[in-house]
């Protein structure tokens, strides 16, 4: 990262590091002000980053140091994407961290710059983040923000932004104003573009996103998996419900999407607000298991349905998908919903789970087994450096379709057992 303190370079780190890992990407973030704070005793004040402060710039150069060296020594060690999160805002510094990452590591090297001008998007990204840090504990809002904008003007008078001119050598991206003009230079490989593209996307304006699934489908009821059932009766109360609760909240231009199924189109039958079709929300494809019961897939393929249980995540359906294959598909709608603002996704269990795991940073061993149960509203509320999560329960019951890892690879719980026939089924 590039920049000046309070342009964003956390939330970009956060939010990328996030990203990559829900792709696949081994990634970790570096915070250079995690070694400072470290290194030295309590945060006095703006003093400490004066440039003719040279016994706190000897500090911060050896932090420096020592965050690139284990930076390396975690990519020796199987990390595939490090993001070094620090100004990095002088070209005696980036030449440092170029010298010893590409000339003497040999790893490639791209720099994200943070450029912003707006004081009100500086004020605020203090005043939300900022007064938080350990550097100002028990201090008033007021003193921080004074503090901080003394600390950004000591930077100021160093700081060196990225030229193409200068450093044409060098791969980098520059973004302004959180998004309102992206400069790309030299990017090269596959990853460096997919950073490109995905913080092309992203955006800071206040928005939230809500997540549910269709209403109790006859499969449900059933305990039959995948297929293109029609909602229970049930399942049309909660979508009653449902369009009472959009049609309260008065959500300030929401758009709704859906996949293809009949059970996700039919939830939304009774709201007249603009909805998009994404085949890309379809459930997960259980191949030659589509619309059968768990039972059944243990009973004809005992060894499937084992081996499901030692890799959820991985296992693939014979001529079906896995959770990896959704990710992979889900790509799209993630870019696009960073892009929008209020949305209700309205769509599958095994979906929803790979959307909650992409904003609640959940690792792929979690992904498969995150509750997300039947007529709930899950709301979204991104914040600083993550999300905020509520669940609105719908009164309306619904049949528990969640199967939690089983001690044992294969063992199925009695209401899976039990549920081969059509029965009422317990509230969530």
């Amino acid at each position: 990262m590039v920049g000046l303190p309070a342009r964003g370079k956390t939330y970009i780190s956060k939010k990328l590091s996030r990203y990559l890992n829900w792709i696949g990407i081994n990634t970790r973030v570096f915070n250079l002000g995690e070694y400072r704070r470290h290194a030295t005793t309590a945060y006095q004040n703006h003093e400490f980053f004066r440039p003719d402060n040279q016994e706190a710039m000897a500090i911060r150069a050896q932090c420096a140091i020592e965050a690139l060296k284990d930076v390396c020594q975690w990519l020796e060690n199987g990390g595939e994407v490090a993001v070094f999160d620090a100004t990095n805002s002088t070209a005696e510094r980036r030449k440092v961290i170029q010298e010893y990452v590409v000339g003497k590591m040999g790893f490639k090297l791209f720099y994200v710059e943070s450029i912003c001008d707006d004081p009100q998007i500086i004020e605020q990204n203090i005043m939300e983040v900022k007064i938080s840090s350990p550097d100002y504990t028990n201090m008033n809002k007021e003193a921080v923000l004074d503090d901080f904008l003394k600390r950004i003007q000591h930077y100021q008078e160093k700081y060196s932004p990225l030229d193409e001119e200068k450093e044409k050598e060098v791969s980098f991206m520059k973004i302004y104003n959180t998004g309102e003009k992206v400069v790309v230079h030299k990017h090269e490989g596959h990853v460096q573009a997919r950073i490109v593209y995905y913080l092309m996307n992203i955006h800071i304006t206040p928005r939230t996103i809500y997540l549910t699934r269709h209403g109790e489908s006859e499969h449900n009821l059933e305990g039959r998996i995948g297929g293109d059932s029609n909602l229970s009766p049930r399942g049309r109360l909660y979508a009653n419900a449902l369009s009472d609760y959009i049609h309260e909240q008065k959500i300030e231009g929401l758009r709704i999407w859906t996949s293809w199924l009949k059970r996700t189109i039919q939830t939304v039958g009774g709201l007249d607000v603009p909805q998009e079709r994404w085949k890309a929300l379809n459930e997960i494809d259980a191949g030659v298991c589509e619309e059968m019961t768990y039972e059944d897939i243990k009973d004809k393929y005992p060894e499937e349905f084992a081996s499901r249980d030692q890799n959820k995540f991985a296992y693939r359906y014979p001529r079906g998908e896995s959770y990896e294959d959704l990710v992979a598909r889900l790509e799209p709608v993630i870019m696009e919903l960073e892009r929008q603002g209020n949305v209700l996704v309205v769509s599958h269990q095994a979906v929803l789970r790979c959307l909650l795991a992409y904003f609640l940073d959940k690792s792929a061993d979690e992904l498969p087994y995150l509750r997300v149960p039947l007529h709930t509203i899950i709301k979204l509320t991104p914040v600083a450096y993550g999300c905020r999560v509520e669940h609105i329960k719908l009164p309306i019951d619904a049949v528990d379709t969640h199967r939690a890892k089983p001690k044992i690879p294969g063992d199925l719980e009695e209401k899976f057992r039990l549920r081969s026939k059509l029965k009422t089924g317990s509230s969530t």
